[in-house]
């Protein structure tokens, strides 16, 4: 088995830069840009986020065999990392163009066709990338370090884009930072994206084994592979968590703290001890359990939540401690599904015989996309519920309805998300030795 150089996993985990940025930007600015600088009513605005998305989860699979036909054809699956990349960085800048063509409607729908274009990029550029992995190498040592050090560049990802993105639009006002801000990503995007498809020319390639399969084989996995729908539900279920409070986060900083800087203060603080202590949770998980594990980091994820419940009251600084426990329980549940699956996969493959990594692979990152793109579309709703006032003002004054809506779409809705992980973990249905073969 090849043994994959320091190059080549350094130069494919690059393409963490194009999957971090689509996958965190847009959760945390869209919705405000919608709402403050267009005035499209927050409604309208669950609508145009969600829909995208939710349209990235069923093309996932016309995107996966466009890539597997080019890559019989081609032997690569390089073309489509470049035509989708480059895909994403100029219709991620032109989804924060602003045309102004005079009212919301236009203005919303222009908004609408550029995320639903963006997202279709996106996933010409995710399902190869995330299936380049099996076919650089077929040694799964080699997959664990690649993976490895695809998670540290999407960490730092996470943190430079995700601080960085609200930083500019609270520092330059109005149309023009988001204007800037996504020109700054969209040359990020690009530049990972010419890196990726330059830097793995000369890659090893693996057996050319199409890893896509029928609907039918798809839904007769699932039917059967209890543990697996129990283990991904429980991921949705925190992923549209998770997709609200990053929606929530420059709202909760202008209106419940006071100022829209703090947005990327409070980005900072959720990210920065997740990447300390994300190493630390499988060091736990071997001492206490996986599940147990991942039990701790649910409970400290949704306890931080719900204290920010009193942000109004409590001082700041005790607020950036609940933000930061916060992030210590997201960093656990990263890690614990994530070492979970390959447990459950293993014992499915053993007890059937036949291959399930590409099943569940393919099901688990759509599962993942549709939690995110829900919860983004949950946090419109609850603004639009609390009666916010969407204006070309972003300092436009607020009903008491929409600031309550705003402290407890942020803290109680998601903290009750991410807790109700606990009862579902449960360790007669995600330990499979337990069931009959």
């Amino acid at each position: 088995m090849a043994t994959l150089s320091g190059r080549t996993r350094f130069r494919y985990s690059l393409g963490s830069f194009v999957t971090g940025s689509f996958g965190t930007v847009p959760g945390l600015v869209l919705v405000k840009y919608l709402t403050d600088t267009m005035a499209v009513p927050a409604g309208w605005a669950a609508a145009i986020v969600f829909v995208p998305k939710a349209w990235d989860f069923f093309f996932n699979p016309v995107a996966g065999r466009l890539s597997d036909a080019d890559l019989l054809k081609t032997g690569s699956r390089r073309r489509f990392l470049l035509i989708g990349g480059v895909g994403v960085a100029i219709l991620f800048a032109a989804m924060f163009a602003h045309p102004g063509f005079g009212s919301p409607l236009p203005d919303a729908l222009y908004v609408a066709v550029m995320f639903a274009a963006c997202a279709t990029a996106y996933a010409l550029f995710q399902v190869p990338f995330n299936a380049l992995p099996a076919e650089l190498t077929e040694s799964a040592t080699e997959r664990t370090k690649l993976t490895s050090v695809r998670i540290g560049v999407l960490a730092v990802t996470i943190l430079v884009c995700g601080g960085g993105a609200p930083a500019i639009t609270s520092g330059i006002e109005g149309v023009a930072g988001y204007r800037i801000m996504a020109v700054v990503i969209g040359l990020i995007v690009l530049a990972a994206t010419l890196l990726v498809y330059f830097g793995l020319k000369d890659a090893p390639v693996g057996s050319l084994r199409p890893n896509t399969v029928s609907l039918k084989e798809l839904v007769g996995t699932l039917a059967g592979w209890r543990p697996f729908r129990w283990l991904l539900g429980t991921y949705f279920i925190q992923a549209l968590g998770i997709g609200t409070v990053l929606a929530a986060i420059p709202f909760f900083a202008q209106r419940i703290l006071g100022d829209d800087a703090y947005g990327t203060i409070l980005f900072v603080i959720f990210v920065g001890p997740a990447l300390v202590t994300m190493p630390l949770w499988p060091r736990l998980g071997d001492r206490v359990g996986k599940l147990n594990g991942f039990r701790l980091a649910t409970a400290a994820f949704a306890i931080g939540l719900l204290g920010l419940v009193f942000a109004q009251e409590i001082p700041l600084v005790v607020s950036f401690v609940f933000v930061a426990l916060c992030g210590v329980g997201y960093a656990g549940i990263s890690v614990f599904p994530l070492a979970i699956l390959p447990d459950l996969i293993t014992a499915e493959e053993e007890r059937t015989g036949e291959t399930r990594a590409g099943i569940a692979a393919g099901v688990w990152t759509a599962g993942e996309t549709l939690g995110l793109a829900f919860g983004g579309g949950l946090w419109a709703i609850i603004l639009a519920v609390g009666g916010y006032v969407s204006s070309t003002d972003a300092t436009a004054n607020q009903p008491h309805s929409a600031i309550v809506a705003i402290l407890v779409g942020a803290s109680i809705v998601p903290g009750v998300l991410i807790a109700l992980a606990l009862p579902l973990l449960r360790r007669k249905v995600l330990e499979p030795r337990h069931e009959p073969a």
